[in-house]
């Protein structure tokens, strides 16, 4: 699981993170609770809504960044010499497939499907650091910045989805207390379902 590589890099985890504001909060939960009209209800599961997919964005935007960066590392680790060049093609032809496994946020709700994918990443990430930078020790600086690129990433995957199931559960929340209302609104808030959550994996 993503746990076991992230507690190799927990030093490297700088998320910004921010104090609430306790009395602000209160309040916007109490409205929440009770809003004073449909309009408002519809207002505040939007704002629910857009801040649950804009974290789930942001946690794929890394994601793709991290594969990214794994692709381009490889491209330069075939220019290096006294490299094991089997493992180099191998390394490469598992990468190339890792997108193409990543759930999405319909098969998430299986746990497997999340272990899954770190697991085909783990396997990749790990022989590939450890070829790239032996002891810590790259080659060159742009495979330094790679290395690091992409163990500050997966470093990071534990924040992004503890933000994604914050965002996740305030919707869903939201959700139970005025589906009622929200189904009476038609279309799109008809067919609503609560988001699954990373936790179902832990």
């Amino acid at each position: 699981m993503k746990a076991v590589l992230v507690a190799s890099f927990v030093a490297l985890v700088v998320l910004p993170m921010c104090k609430p504001d306790t009395a602000k909060t209160a309040t916007d939960t109490a409205a929440a609770v009770n809003p004073a009209s449909p309009a408002e209800v519809r207002a505040q599961f939007d704002i629910l809504r857009d801040s649950a997919d804009s974290n789930w964005q942001r946690m794929m935007r890394s994601d793709d960044q991290k594969l990214a960066d794994v692709r381009g590392l490889l491209q330069d680790l075939k220019k290096q010499p006294r490299l094991d060049v089997a493992q180099v093609r191998t390394l490469t032809a598992q990468a190339g497939r890792l997108k193409p496994q990543r759930y999405d946020r319909l098969s998430m709700a299986s746990s497997a499907a999340i272990d899954q994918y770190d697991a085909a990443q783990d396997s990749v990430l790990k022989p590939l650091v450890l070829l790239a930078a032996p002891e810590g020790n790259a080659p060159t600086a742009r495979i330094r910045d790679y290395v690091e690129h992409i163990m500050l990433a997966d470093a990071n995957v534990v924040s992004y989805r503890a933000h994604y199931d914050a965002a996740a559960k305030a919707y869903n929340n939201y959700l139970r207390l005025h589906q009622a209302e929200l189904a009476k609104m038609g279309n799109q808030y008809a067919r609503l379902r609560p988001l699954p959550l990373f936790e179902l994996s832990r």
